[in-house]
């Protein structure tokens, strides 16, 4: 939050920074709705990073987006505990094998990979709803893919710096 200046003033600089922040953010979170999947960027990158480093690299995409640049698609979970909730072994085993091959149906995939329908589908739902799966229907069949070439996933461990004033361990 900014804080006026002893004017009484607004500052024009930071009242300018959050709404530009703010309409970032309304961007981020319309930026895939309704979009065909063959038009989503080639690259999705999964973080785990703090608020204030995902906001900084959001309105660096957003400059670079605005100058035509291909930027990924970002997901960012603030703590790594998130992000490993959301990547399974067992959910990572089934994006690999839909994007190696894209499976005819759930049911097919479900046997491609030794696994029970029902909880193939359970995980798949949970992936979607991270907009990293897609279903496409065909006939009584739903077809998984993800509409990605590749899937980063980045997660960054640093010892704290003297300037964060916090004391080593």
């Amino acid at each position: 939050m900014s804080e006026t200046p002893p004017t009484g003033e607004p500052d024009d600089a930071s009242t300018e920074s959050e709404s530009r922040e703010h309409n970032l953010l309304d961007a981020e979170s319309a930026f895939l709705e309704d979009r065909d999947p063959e038009a989503y960027p080639p690259v999705l990158r999964i973080t785990s990073d703090s608020d204030e480093r995902h906001r900084r690299e959001a309105l660096d995409r957003l400059e670079r987006w605005e100058s035509g640049e291909s930027v990924p698609h970002v997901i960012n979970f603030e703590k790594p505990s998130d992000l490993r909730s959301l990547l399974t072994d067992r959910r990572l085993d089934l994006l690999r094998s839909v994007m190696g091959d894209r499976p005819a149906s759930i049911r097919r995939l479900a046997e491609r990979v030794d696994r029970d329908v029902k909880s193939v589908h359970d995980d798949l739902q949970i992936l979607a709803e991270y907009d990293i799966v897609h279903f496409e229907q065909d006939g009584r069949a739903k077809r998984p893919f993800v509409p990605y070439e590749t899937i980063e996933v980045s997660l960054e461990i640093s010892a704290a710096s003297s300037a964060d004033g916090a004391a080593p361990a």
